[in-house]
């Protein structure tokens, strides 16, 4: 069975190109999304994915329509590989019941693998530079001086202020104040 995925954005309300195509190359059974491109909790596709029975083929018009990036098409297409569900796409003629469909899929997917490496190693080498120009990374801390944390330390250890009003005054969550107090090794409790 030919299963149809249509998805158009809430602003561009013109999902009849692509049902009208999907119609003509034999689809018995139509999903739709109709969502923003950021947005990746498809129903529609969901949908598509629990309807679809190995030796079913899930066609679309374009394949920006089942993914927004590549890798999340690759992944889709995974999944549909999985489920022994065959793909194709009507605009680029991808057909994964075809040898040369197939041969495209995997170049895909290799495509796909070559620029997540690329990204690893990206970002492995900016990290290293800024490691040798002295940054550590991570979130800044929030007690910026040694005299607010040894502020936050005496606050503690002084038992009329509550947890409560010692975060308030220096703007800090409860987490927090409690690292900064274990780093100093004073682990007394104080009433909230």
């Amino acid at each position: 069975m030919k299963i149809g995925y249509v998805r158009v954005s809430k602003h561009e309300q013109h999902e009849a190109l692509q049902v009208d195509a999907l119609q003509r190359a034999g689809c018995e059974k139509l999903f739709m999304d109709k969502s923003t491109g950021a947005k990746f909790d498809r129903k529609g596709l969901e949908e598509v994915l629990a309807f679809a029975r190995p030796g079913d083929s899930v066609v679309v018009w374009k394949l920006d329509r089942l993914g927004r990036s590549l890798p999340h098409l690759i992944e889709t297409l995974n999944v549909l590989k999985a489920h022994e569900v065959d793909f194709i796409s009507l605009t680029e003629q991808i057909d994964t019941t075809t040898p040369s469909g197939k041969l495209i899929f995997h170049m895909m997917g290799a495509l796909a693998e070559f620029e997540r490496d690329l990204i690893r190693e990206r970002t492995k080498a900016g990290l290293a530079a800024a490691r040798e120009r002295g940054r550590k990374g991570g979130r800044p801390k929030k007690l910026k001086s040694n005299g607010k944390v040894t502020l936050a330390q005496r606050m503690f250890a002084d038992k009329h202020n509550s947890i409560l009003e010692i975060c308030a005054t220096l703007g800090i969550s409860r987490a927090t104040l409690y690292r900064y107090i274990n780093q100093s090794g004073d682990t007394a409790s104080v009433s909230d």
